[in-house]
């Protein structure tokens, strides 16, 4: 097959069902990766959420809901002695996988908008060096982005992420 009819099955394929599109569709908005971020920083309640992002109660409650029902959030109770019952907001395994995306986005925005030095840098715990976003092959072979080939997957299934939210859900259940 010929690079050109191959780049022209990838553009079919991404116009159908495109990975980044629907990742896009599926956390939402500005407020949802900068809620994503507070949870990378390791800020897990609602209060300090708010007052960290000057985020709308309603605003940071729908994004939240957002992110659990995608299944990249869950709720874990808590309680402050004499206080009610509320729930930390922490990450899954799913919500972790977010990780280099989240990664790429500071690293461009350092790189491309910010004047000067970077606000915030991530670094390991143990050597204290920076951490940076690399592109590798499973092999350990370091990829530069005019080596990379964009393929079609002949095996890819058309998925589409799920849009329920907990207001949704709340109908469902009682209408049943």
């Amino acid at each position: 097959m010929s690079q050109q009819s191959d780049f022209r099955d990838v553009q079919r394929m991404a116009a159908e069902n495109c990975s980044i599109a629907g990742s896009l569709e599926a956390l939402g908005d500005t407020w949802s990766i900068l809620v994503l971020r507070e949870l990378f920083f390791g800020v897990r309640r609602f209060n300090e959420m708010q007052t960290d992002l000057g985020i709308s109660r309603s605003v940071l409650t729908d994004r939240l809901n957002r992110l659990v029902d995608l299944g990249v959030v869950r709720t874990v109770p808590y309680q402050e002695p004499g206080e009610r019952v509320r729930n930390e907001y922490r990450l899954t395994r799913k919500g972790v996988g977010l990780l280099p995306v989240m990664i790429a986005l500071r690293e461009w925005g350092d790189q491309h908008l910010v004047e000067g030095e970077p606000p915030v840098t991530l670094n390991d715990r143990d050597t204290g060096e920076e951490i940076r976003l690399e592109m590798r092959t499973p092999s350990g072979k370091l990829v530069q982005p005019n080596e990379m080939v964009p393929r079609a997957n002949p095996r890819a299934r058309r998925s589409r992420p799920a849009q329920a939210t907990h207001a949704t859900q709340a109908t469902q259940a009682t209408s049943a």
